[in-house]
C-alpha cells in the first residue's frame, strides 16, 4: 500500500540527500579503540551542547535509558518516573530484564509531575521496602502529547532528588524540539541531571544512533555496559556522521514541524466527532481524541487506505507526528484525508 503522508512517527524520517553524502564521506576508524574521528567528534559535539564532561555514541535512545539504569541505580532499587515514561511503555521490560530495578510510577497532567509528586514518591528508610535511587524526566514527553517541561519545574524536581541524595537523569529523545520550541538552551535543561541523552533518529532525521552523556567516571561505567549488552561498534563514522549533520542543519527547521503540528491540530478539530484543544500543541505531536462510533484503528485504517498513516493509540485515541519528510502541503493533504474519513 503507498503511503503518502506518513505521520505514524517522526523515526519514520529518511536521511536526506545531503546528509547521505556526508555520512558516505565519513573518516572512520576502530569506535571501540576510541579510533573513530567521526564518532569521537559527535561524541565531543554532544558533552558541549548539553553540558557535560563526556558523551557516548550507542546504537539507539532505548541503549541510552537502559544503560543509564545500570549505572545509577544496583538491582532491587527503586526509579520514580512519571506513569507514561519510555521505559515502562516500550522497553520490553528492560529495567526489570537488564537493570533489575522497580519502577515507582507517579502522576501529573501531560506526561510530567511535579516537586511535591516526588517528594511523596520518595521512600523512607526500610529494609522492607526498595531504596529510592533515581528520578527520571522525559524532555519532551511524548504520551504527554510532546509537551515541554518548564525549566522552573526541572529545576524543582531535581533539587528534591538532590536533597535525597537521588541521582537523575532525562531521557532528551525529542530535547531539542523543546529547544526551538522554548528558546531555552539544552545545556539549561541538562544543568541538574547527571545524565542525559538526545536521539538522532526523531525529528533530527539520521537513520541511526543516539548519544548520553554525563560525568568522565559515569561515561567510563556507560562503556562497560555498552560492551557488555552488545552496543560496542567498529567503523562507525559512517553512522555517526547523520547525527553530526543532523546537529548541524536540522535543528532550527524543528519549528517548521512544531507549525505544520499545530495546523494539523487546528483542522482535525474542526471535524465532527474529533476531540482536540489545538492551544495544547507544544511541539510536533499531535494527540486526539474520537467521541462518536468510529474507534481508532478503524479511523486510522481507513486514512490508510486513502495514503496517510497515523497510530492508533487503544480504541479512541490515535497520534500523529510531523517530521522533516512532511512538509504544509502534506498536512493539507492529510486533513482532506482526515474530513472524507470523518464526515462520513
Amino acid at each position: 500500500m503507498k503511503i503518502d503522508v506518513d505521520l505514524f512517527s517522526d523515526t519514520v524520517t529518511r536521511p536526506t540527500g545531503e546528509m547521505r553524502r556526508f555520512m558516505c564521506d565519513a573518516e572512520v576508524g576502530d569506535e571501540q579503540k576510541l579510533e573513530d574521528p567521526t564518532v569521537n567528534v559527535l561524541c565531543e559535539m554532544v558533552a558541549e551542547l548539553l553540558g557535560k564532561e563526556a558523551a557516548v555514541f550507542l546504537p539507539s535512545g532505548t541503549m541510552c535509558n537502559e544503560i543509564a539504569l545500570r549505572v545509577h541505580a544496583r538491582p532491587g532499587e527503586e526509579v520514580i518516573a512519571h506513569h507514561t515514561a519510555h521505559p515502562i511503555h516500550f522497553e520490553t521490560g528492560g529495567p526489570a530484564a537488564l537493570a533489575g530495578v522497580n519502577v515507582r510510577a507517579v502522576d501529573g497532567p501531560r506526561g510530567q509531575f511535579d516537586a511535591a509528586a516526588v517528594e511523596a514518591a520518595v521512600r523512607p528508610p526500610s529494609r522492607y521496602a526498595p531504596r529510592s535511587r533515581l528520578v527520571w524526566v522525559e524532555q519532551t514527553s511524548n504520551l504527554g502529547g510532546g509537551s515541554v517541561w518548564p525549566l522552573e519545574r526541572i529545576e524543582a524536581v531535581t533539587a528534591v532528588a538532590r536533597r535525597h541524595g537521588l541521582a537523575t537523569h532525562m531521557d532528551g529523545a525529542r530535547l531539542m524540539n523543546a529547544v526551538v520550541a522554548s528558546g531555552v538552551a539544552a545545556r539549561d535543561y541538562a544543568a541538574t541531571f547527571d545524565s542525559a541523552w538526545i536521539d538522532f533518529t526523531k525529528g533530527l532525521g539520521a537513520p541511526v544512533g543516539a548519544a548520553l552523556a554525563g560525568s568522565r567516571a559515569f561515561i567510563d561505567e556507560a562503556w562497560r555496559c555498552k560492551q557488555q549488552m552488545g552496543g560496542a561498534m567498529r567503523q562507525a563514522g559512517i553512522i555517526a556522521a547523520g547525527g553530526i549533520w543532523a546537529l548541524r542543519h536540522h535543528v532550527k527547521r524543528l519549528a517548521e514541524d512544531h507549525a505544520n503540528a499545530r495546523r494539523l491540530a487546528e483542522g482535525l478539530a474542526r471535524l465532527p466527532g474529533v476531540s482536540l484543544d489545538p492551544g495544547t500543541i507544544d511541539t510536533n505531536i499531535v494527540f486526539f481524541e474520537l467521541t462518536g462510533s468510529l474507534t481508532a484503528p478503524a479511523a486510522c485504517e481507513r486514512m490508510l487506505a486513502r495514503g496517510v498513516r497515523m497510530g492508533a493509540l487503544g480504541a479512541r485515541t490515535i497520534r500523529a507526528v510531523t517530521h522533516l519528510d512532511v512538509d504544509a502541503d502534506a498536512i493539507e493533504r492529510t486533513l482532506a484525508v482526515a474530513r472524507d474519513v470523518f464526515t462520513g
